[in-house]
């Protein structure tokens, strides 16, 4: 590569605008690819625009950290994304309270299944305690995993690549799941995408519809909550055997 070249790579690899730029073709190029190959599941946007970011920092040497440090703005917009979900979700506030005791039930039942199946799976792999208390809150949106798990032990970092395999794969395989057991319900689609795949899942809901999308939405939102206080039970119940 040119002296030249060089001085202009150097140039744009510091630059906010260049990484915020890219981060965004990458996904509207994601999407388009998702949209032209009929909305096929292993083209899910997020994983095929993740793939396409990653290869490019490994291809220009470019570290994580300071990818990161460039993007900050895209990570400060997931806070104002989160509660605008609350409007789609106050639209069907009525049947939600008609729904009330079947959501409880769903939430309690999938908020313990993952997090009861990620610490035994680990255990019985052998991991260390670290690795199962990073592992327990995967199907939690990433921030509330995050803290869950170094509260009780966990690996933050560890943390954040569970939770991106389980939204990826959640999203990837929902559909497959909801049309073998022939769940066709809006709303029971969306609460299981939120409740198992956490933020993904919600965008993937709201290619389903408005409804989907609401429940997935309420769904993320308990199931973090739930997963805050059943991990720290769950170790607790451990150490006592």
């Amino acid at each position: 590569m040119s002296a030249n070249l060089l001085a202009i790579w150097a140039h744009l690899a510091d630059s906010p605008l260049f990484w915020l730029c890219f981060t965004l073709l990458a996904y509207l190029l994601a999407v388009t690819i998702h949209q032209r190959a009929g909305g096929h599941p292993l083209l899910l946007p997020v994983l095929t625009a993740v793939i396409a970011v990653v290869a490019f920092l490994a291809a220009t040497g470019t570290p994580y950290p300071v990818y990161a440090r460039h993007t900050w703005f895209l990570q400060f917009l997931i806070g104002p994304a989160t509660v605008a979900l609350a409007i789609p979700l106050y639209g069907q506030l009525g049947r939600l309270k008609r729904m009330l005791l079947p959501v409880a039930v769903a939430l309690l039942a999938g908020c313990a299944t993952a997090v009861v199946s990620a610490v035994g799976i680990a255990w019985a792999l052998g991991a260390s305690f670290a690795t199962q208390a990073s592992v327990a809150p995967k199907s939690a949106t990433m921030p509330i995993a995050m803290e869950v798990a170094g509260l009780n032990g966990g690996l933050p970092s560890l943390t954040t690549i569970a939770v991106a395999i389980t939204g990826i794969a959640g999203a990837i395989m929902a559909g497959f799941l909801l049309r073998a057991l022939r769940v066709n319900d809006p709303a029971v689609q969306g609460f299981a995408l939120g409740l198992s795949a956490h933020a993904i899942g919600v965008a993937r809901a709201f290619q389903i519809n408005e409804t989907a999308g609401a429940f997935a939405a309420l769904g993320m939102g308990l199931n973090g909550i739930a997963t805050a206080i059943v991990v720290p039970l769950l170790f607790a119940l451990l150490a006592l055997f």
